[in-house]
């Protein structure tokens, strides 16, 4: 049997392809090495997966993970998946190549991540060929969850978002400043609380579209202008993007993208589906 899996630094969605070829979706939470350690991973993996997943009959595990782009961080995960699925030949990728090969296959292209975090490449149709470092949630991220999220949480705190919505905020999440300053700098996970505050944007994006609009416009031109402008002659390619906020603000984010000149390519939330197939592709 063999395990496929996305993992972001919130979510991990997982297929199984059984003995008789059947796929079966489940999902975890995200494990980021940056933010997890193994024994986190593999007390997490132990308490999430379904409970009928039989472990010793898995022999190949291709797990793609947010966080995983240096030996040293696909080895805390590997360590984890080794104790979980005892048999299984363990391969770790970056989620970066996961999105590649569900966006492009083996065709040449611009790939990018917009999810909790950010991530972007140039991929030659294999692997990587140039990727610009993102940074990560404390220094960069541009046009991520988190990233709304911060924007959202500072206006918030500082009373620059508009009333109505404010008092809105308040009687949805019940936070104080106090609050959202321990949540950032005392307890685990900052980067997956402040990327949370994008929903509260996409839910009250018709009701407070100005608003909403030019906060998720100004992280996607932060995007642009830190990460996308800065591959070499970027607008010859097309702007392909896997994440939940790159497919729920995508009408935002090509707007953006038509100000930079760059076209609209193929854009999903999750890759699973056609990393999947990807996978299945190549075994025939």
């Amino acid at each position: 049997m063999i395990l496929i899996a996305d993992g972001g630094s919130t979510k991990t969605n997982w297929c199984l392809i059984n003995e008789a070829g059947r796929k079966i979706l489940f999902n975890t939470e995200g494990y980021n090495p940056y933010f997890s350690d193994s024994a986190y991973i593999e007390k997490s993996l132990h308490e999430s997966l379904p409970e009928n997943l039989e472990r010793a009959k898995i022999n190949e595990v291709y797990y793609y993970g947010a966080g995983c782009s240096t030996d040293a961080n696909r080895e805390i995960v590997a360590s984890a998946m080794r104790k979980i699925f005892t048999q299984a030949e363990i391969q770790i990728g970056h989620d970066l190549l996961a999105s590649c090969r569900a966006l492009l296959g083996d065709e040449a292209g611009f790939a990018a991540i917009l999810g909790t975090g950010t991530n972007t490449c140039l991929y030659d149709g294999h692997d990587i060929s140039l990727n610009i470092d993102s940074l990560g949630y404390f220094l960069g991220d541009e046009g991520s969850g988190s990233y709304i999220g911060k924007k959202l949480l500072a206006d918030y705190m500082k009373g620059f978002m508009p009333e109505k919505l404010s008092q809105i905020f308040f009687d949805t999440y019940k936070l104080t400043n106090e609050d959202i300053f321990d949540h950032i700098y005392n307890k685990p996970l900052p980067n997956r609380f402040c990327a949370s505050f994008s929903k509260f944007i996409y839910d009250n994006k018709d009701q407070f579209k100005e608003y909403s609009e030019s906060i998720v416009d100004y992280a996607f031109t932060a995007f642009f202008e830190n990460l996308v402008v800065h591959y070499p002659n970027y607008k010859n390619y097309r702007l392909n993007c896997v994440g939940s906020v790159g497919y729920s603000f995508r009408d935002v984010l090509s707007v953006v993208a038509d100000r930079y000149e760059m076209g609209i390519g193929k854009i999903i939330r999750s890759p699973i589906d056609d990393l999947v197939n990807y996978h299945l592709n190549k075994r025939k």
